[in-house]
């Protein structure tokens, strides 16, 4: 099972969709996924799809959706189990049952197991981004506390790849996965952070600006991307600019929260206005010398003897 959760959510079954267009059994499916191969309590379901006060009849009816997700993901495994043969052909004598076919491979209380308390997703051994994205900042984050500043980059690239847009963008969203998507934004922001910060260490400011000009205005408050602006502005040439965006900042942080900068961005903007040398952008490395010439070949001069 492949799961997709980092954008719209997207579960395949032997890569057929079993992602159910009903706004309830979606949300069902998509905590379901985000847990895969984990038990969820039938008390998270229930909080997910009603709140704090669910109806008499909550349990009927997840058991109703699960019910449900079910025949999607039977469906799936039908037809990836039909044989090539045209219908009604009778199988030779002896072949073995396909997988998801009566008797034979997996069915789908398999891979939708009811547990005590709750209910779990197989992947199966499938694809999940979530756990691709953890694992590739995680090598990313390791990378960079090692001083490896271009492979953290790299690293940390790829993983905000796998990102297509909001977590669960098209998915109805209650309290459970209200709070998962939150965790999930904070992660992304965190990956972010790094990834910007290992390629300041390598003096990629100017290719940088675009992007935080975007980023300081979708996170009016958000400290640690304004410093960043701050300093690639800095180290662009254009001194004035980084320090209105640290006015601008300010102002924002007085008015809707009622604070001030933290000490860090206030030692940041003193260094500004004094360019300070701890500063200055990263040397490029020094290339590599070039290869010796060859010496020319050593010419025999012949006395030829006069008179």
């Amino acid at each position: 099972m492949d799961i997709e959760v980092l954008g719209a959510l997207a579960v395949r079954e032997n890569g057929l969709s079993v992602t159910p267009t009903a706004p309830k059994p979606r949300q069902v499916l998509a905590l379901l996924a985000l847990h895969a191969d984990r038990m969820v309590p039938v008390s998270a379901l229930t909080e997910e799809l009603w709140g704090a006060a669910p109806p008499r009849s909550a349990r009927t009816t997840l058991q109703t959706y699960v019910l449900q997700l079910r025949e999607l993901i039977a469906a799936a495994l039908e037809r990836d189990s039909a044989p090539d043969t045209a219908p009604g052909t009778p199988a030779a004598p002896g072949t073995p049952a396909a997988p998801g076919a009566p008797g034979g491979g997996r069915s789908a209380k398999d891979v939708l197991v009811t547990m005590p308390g709750g209910y779990l997703l197989c992947s199966g051994g499938g694809t999940s981004d979530v756990r691709t994205f953890e694992r590739l900042a995680g090598a990313g984050y390791r990378a960079m506390d090692a001083g490896d500043c271009a492979g953290a980059a790299r690293q940390l690239r790829e993983a905000l790849a796998l990102w297509s847009g909001t977590a669960f963008a098209d998915v109805q969203a209650g309290p459970q996965l209200q709070m998962e998507i939150k965790r999930l934004d904070e992660s992304r922001l965190c990956a972010l952070d790094r990834r910007i910060e290992a390629d300041l260490r390598l003096g990629r400011h100017r290719e940088l600006l675009a992007e935080l000009t975007v980023l300081v205005n979708g996170y009016r408050t958000h400290e640690s991307l304004h410093a960043q602006y701050m300093l690639a502005l800095h180290r662009s040439g254009r001194r004035g600019e980084a320090l209105d965006a640290y006015q601008r900042l300010r102002t924002t942080l007085v008015h809707e929260l009622g604070l001030e900068p933290s000490a860090r961005l206030r030692r940041l903007q003193r260094s500004i206005l004094t360019a300070g040398h701890d500063l200055a952008a990263p040397a490029a490395p020094a290339p590599a010398p070039a290869a010796a010439a060859p010496a020319p070949p050593a010419v025999k001069v012949r006395l030829v003897p006069t008179g």
